[in-house]
C-alpha cells in the first residue's frame, strides 16, 4: 500500500481529505510525459498558449465559491476572506497572460550592415514548481501561468495542507483544453521532492517556503546546473513618520500584520514609529486590533482565524514568551479572544511594546499574529533598524512626502518598497527578495527572463 498524505483542518482538527504519495513508477512518468509534452507545447504559437490559458482562468472563476471554502477549511483562513484570493490569482494570470506576446518577443539590437542579429527568448523545458499552503493559489499561479505562456511544461507539487489546489488547477486545465502532460501535479514526500528537483528532466525549480526548506531544495539541485527561483520568507519592518496620515497607518498596518493569521511572508512583523506620533499610534493599533474575532473561519462573522496547526500555534505563543521575558510588553489582554486555547490553533492576536533587537519578534520570521511596535527618533535610526535583518522581501514607509518616500527606498535593503501601504503584490512589478529572503523573480516582465533562457542568432548574409 501506498503512504497516505493526509491533511488535517486546522478549523476543528478533523481529517479533510486524504491522499495517496505518488509511487516511483509515477513519479517517473509523470517526469516523462512533462519532457515529451513539453516538445511539442514549444511550437504552440503564444496566441495560442494565451487562448487556453484564458479558457483556464475562466475556468477557475466559474468555481469562485467552492475553491474559496475548501480554502477556509484546509489552512483557515476567515470564508469572509477567502474568495479574496481567487480574484487575486486571476489578476495575477491574467496580467502575465496580457503581457507574454510583447515580453516573448525577439530583441533586436542596433541593426548592423551585412548581418541580421536577434536574441530568442526560448523555454526552459519542464518547471518543478514547489508552493506553499498559507496562499496556495497565489503562490503557485505566480510561476504556473508564465511558466506555461513561456512555452514550458509544469509540475506542481502543492503542500501537504493544501492539496486540493493542484488537483483544481489541473481540472481547470484540462477543461481549457491544454494538451497533456504540459501541466500535472504530483503528491509526494519531502524526499521525493528532492530527488525531483536532482532528476536530469526538470530544467528549473521555483520553490516557496522556509529558509530551511530554501537551503534543502539548494542542496538537492547542487549536483546539476539547474535554476531555482526561492522565495523564503521575511521579517518586514514598516516605519511611521512623524508626518503620516495616522488613522490611515493605523488601519493597513493593523491589517497587514494580522491579516490571514500572520500568516504571510510580506506580512508586518516590525512597526517603527516616530516619536512624535508614537503614542496615538500605539492607542489606535490596540483599540483596531480589540476589534478582531477570532474563531471558525466558516462563520461569516469571523475576522481572524486559526494558524494552520496547533505546534504553529504553540510557536507563536513561545515567540511571545522569550520577547517578554527579555523585557516585552504585551499590549493585548487575550483572556477578550475566548477562542485563544492552548493545544489549539487558536491564537489571540498580539502587539508587543518596550521591544528591541535583542527579541524574537523583530529578529526571527513569527508566521502567526504579533508585531513588535518600536519607538525611532528619525529616519536614519528607522533606515538602521529595518536594515537589520537577515529578510529583505518587503519595507513600506507611511509618510505624505513622496521624495522622502524614495530616499528612504533607496537605503532600505528590501526586494519591495511601498509607500503608504504594505502586504501587497502588483503583478506588473518584480517580485523579488534579498538576504534571506531568496533570490529570483517572478511576476512582471522581469519575471519571464527566470523562465526562458536568451539564444542569440547572428546571421551574416551574402
Amino acid at each position: 500500500m501506498p503512504a497516505v498524505q493526509k491533511t488535517i483542518s486546522p478549523v476543528d482538527g478533523s481529517v479533510y481529505c486524504e491522499r495517496p504519495l505518488a509511487r516511483s513508477d509515477e513519479i517517473n512518468a509523470i517526469l516523462g510525459r512533462a519532457a515529451y509534452a513539453q516538445r511539442g507545447w514549444r511550437n504552440v504559437s503564444i496566441a495560442d498558449r494565451a487562448a487556453i490559458c484564458t479558457r483556464f482562468c475562466e475556468q477557475f472563476e466559474s468555481r469562485r465559491d467552492s475553491e474559496a471554502l475548501e480554502l477556509t477549511w484546509q489552512m483557515g483562513r476567515p470564508v469572509r476572506y477567502a474568495a479574496s484570493e481567487i480574484n487575486g490569482t486571476l489578476d495575477r494570470a491574467r496580467h502575465m497572460i496580457s503581457i507574454a506576446a510583447e515580453t516573448l518577443e525577439d530583441v533586436a539590437p542596433v541593426p548592423k550592415g551585412g548581418f541580421t542579429r536577434f536574441i530568442r527568448r526560448e523555454p526552459l523545458g519542464v518547471v518543478f514548481t514547489v508552493a506553499a499552503w498559507n496562499y496556495p493559489y497565489l503562490i503557485a499561479v505566480n510561476s504556473v501561468i508564465p511558466a506555461i505562456m513561456a512555452g514550458n511544461a509544469v509540475i506542481l507539487k502543492h503542500s501537504a495542507q493544501t492539496p486540493l489546489c493542484a488537483e483544481r488547477f489541473a481540472e481547470c486545465f484540462r477543461a481549457a483544453g491544454l494538451p497533456e502532460g504540459v501541466f500535472q501535479f504530483l503528491h509526494v514526500s519531502h524526499e521525493d521532492t528532492e530527488r525531483i528537483v536532482g532528476d536530469p528532466r526538470v530544467d528549473f525549480v521555483a520553490f516557496t517556503g522556509s529558509v530551511e526548506g530554501g537551503h534543502a531544495i539548494q542542496r538537492a539541485a547542487a549536483s546539476r546546473f539547474v535554476g531555482t527561483g526561492l522565495e523564503l520568507g521575511g521579517c518586514d519592518p514598516a516605519y511611521v513618520r512623524h508626518d503620516a496620515d495616522l488613522a490611515h497607518a493605523v488601519e493597513n498596518l493593523v491589517d497587514g500584520a494580522f491579516f490571514n493569521s500572520g500568516q504571510s511572508c510580506c506580512g508586518i512583523q516590525r512597526i517603527y514609529v516616530h516619536e512624535r506620533v508614537y503614542d496615538d499610534f500605539v492607542a489606535g493599533a490596540i483599540a483596531l486590533t480589540e476589534k478582531y474575532v477570532l474563531g471558525n473561519p466558516t462563520d461569516p462573522t469571523t475576522t481572524l482565524g486559526p494558524v494552520v496547526r496547533p505546534a504553529a500555534a504553540d510557536r507563536v505563543r513561545k515567540q511571545v514568551a522569550a520577547s517578554v521575558s527579555k523585557g516585552a510588553r504585551a499590549a493585548i489582554d487575550e483572556r477578550r479572544f475566548a477562542a485563544s486555547r492552548a493545544a489549539t490553533a487558536y491564537v489571540a492576536p498580539q502587539l508587543l511594546l518596550d521591544v528591541d533587537h535583542g527579541m524574537s519578534v523583530m529578529r526571527e520570521e513569527i508566521f502567526g499574529p504579533v508585531a513588535g511596535v518600536m519607538k525611532v527618533g528619525g529616519d536614519d535610526e528607522a533606515v538602521r533598524l529595518m536594515n537589520d535583518s537577515d529578510f529583505g522581501l518587503t519595507a513600506a514607509v507611511w509618510t505624505q512626502d513622496v521624495a522622502a518616500a524614495c530616499a528612504l527606498g533607496d537605503r532600505v535593503q528590501t526586494g519591495t518598497w511601498f509607500m503608504n501601504r504594505c502586504d501587497y503584490l502588483d503583478p506588473a512589478l518584480a517580485w523579488v527578495g534579498v538576504k534571506d529572503s531568496g533570490r529570483g523573480c517572478t511576476l512582471s516582465q522581469v519575471g519571464y527572463e527566470y523562465l526562458t533562457r536568451p539564444k542569440s542568432f547572428h546571421l551574416r548574409l551574402g
